[in-house]
């Protein structure tokens, strides 16, 4: 079965941190050029961050750059957003998605994505 599984999210407070993994089922992960975005009530979704499959250059939306990185594990097939210097507006809920297979690059955090998990909940208050 072709999934992307996230967890790592919970409540923490603000000034925190936590750490994010997205697992890959049924493909690899490598293939694909994958980001992290996150949708908060009655906002628009929101780019994070990606990590490109050719070179593992790094992007960052500018909200995040400078506490969140992005990184990957190709053994374990897993991509991970380390958080730290938690805010309350990063409250969201985070997904992991994979760019489409002909996408050389991430070319930034906003770019198209073709297929995502569920999401993992974030949650940043006192």
């Amino acid at each position: 079965q072709v999934q992307l599984v996230e967890s790592g999210g919970g409540v923490v407070q603000p000034g925190g941190s936590l750490r994010l993994s997205c697992v890959a089922s049924g493909f690899s992960l490598d293939d694909y050029n994958v980001g992290w975005f996150r949708q908060a009530p009655g906002k628009e979704r929101e780019g994070v961050s990606c990590i490109s499959k050719t070179d593992g250059r790094t992007y960052y939306g500018d909200s995040v750059k400078g506490r969140f990185t992005i990184s990957r594990d190709i053994a374990k097939n897993t991509v991970y957003l380390q958080m730290s210097a938690l805010r309350p507006e990063d409250t969201a809920v985070y997904h992991c998605a994979t760019q489409p297979l002909y996408f050389s690059d991430c070319i930034g955090v906003d770019g198209e994505y073709d297929f995502a998990g569920q999401g993992t909940p974030v949650t940043v208050s006192t």
